[in-house]
């Protein structure tokens, strides 16, 4: 454990953040640029005390639920959050589940893309984030509880009024082959988060053909490269499907994206003009 540079670091992070960042007020006599000691030491839950002997390069070996304290307080970046670590010589712990949070890097791009509807899924195939185009061609997911976000329950489990199961994609059997094969995955790599368990039990329970999938003990994914929508108000929409890996996070970005020219690339532009909204097809 190097005191000395983890004290100097603890010092640096605080220093650069101003108190609106954490929502408190700026007061009139502050001596030093950033939070106070005894702020960061209330947002990581431990003792101001304790913190301030931290940053005085005299403070005990601290446990991963302090450095995790301090992460979360500090607002520490991932590369950040190793450092501190390694300062303490306390490796990371492994997430007891899927990371949820996405980089705001990552929103952005969403947004940078607005002829491609593009989404953020988590290992265990909740979608986090999307653009106006991704609502507007599958669903409203702002507008969803998160756990029927969940595309394995609306593949195996979740059937619309008008039987446009999982967004009446061309390629259903498929995606639920490739899904199945992925829960697994994620199980192996959290064994201890208690959604995955359940969500798992929930399937077995609810669809004979998820069971059918899972005991055959598959992994191996192949890639979708194109599938088609039956949306009900533009008809079919044909599409190229990208995904990309964010390795650190365990997510993946999908996109979809039409062929130049093609009436899939009018359909989506239609759909980028219509968005959300609920409209009478005749009208």
């Amino acid at each position: 454990m190097d005191r000395a540079e983890l004290a100097t670091f603890l010092r640096s992070r605080r220093e650069r953040i101003a108190p609106a960042d954490v929502g408190l007020p700026a007061g009139q006599r502050r001596r030093t640029p950033g939070l106070r000691r005894e702020e960061v030491a209330q947002l990581a839950f431990i003792s101001t005390e304790y913190y301030t002997r931290l940053e005085q390069a005299r403070g005990p070996h601290p446990s991963r639920e302090v450095l995790s304290g301090l992460v979360r307080a500090l607002r520490l970046s991932d590369a950040e959050r190793d450092h501190l670590h390694d300062l303490a010589d306390v490796p990371p712990g492994l997430p007891s589940g899927p990371p949820r949070e996405v980089r705001q890097s990552i929103l952005d791009l969403l947004h940078r893309l607005p002829l491609s509807a593009v989404f953020v899924t988590s290992a265990a195939q909740e979608v986090l984030a999307w653009n106006q185009l991704a609502a507007a061609l599958m669903e409203d997911f702002s507008a969803t509880p998160r756990r029927e976000r969940n595309l394995l329950r609306r593949a195996f489990l979740g059937v619309d009024a008008d039987e446009r199961r999982l967004f009446g994609v061309s390629d259903l059997d498929e995606f639920q082959q490739a899904s199945a094969r992925r829960l697994r995955t994620a199980l192996a790599r959290y064994p201890d988060d208690p959604e995955l368990a359940a969500l798992l039990e929930e399937l077995l329970r609810g669809s004979d053909r998820f069971a059918r999938l899972w005991a055959v003990g598959d992994v191996q994914v192949a890639p979708v490269l194109r599938k088609t929508f039956r949306h009900p108000l533009v008809g079919p929409v044909t599409v190229n499907c990208d995904a990309l890996d964010i390795a650190d996070r365990d997510q993946h970005v999908v996109i979809y994206t039409a062929d130049p020219g093609s009436s899939s690339e009018e359909a989506l532009r239609l759909l980028s003009v219509l968005g959300t909204q609920r409209m009478d097809v005749t009208a």
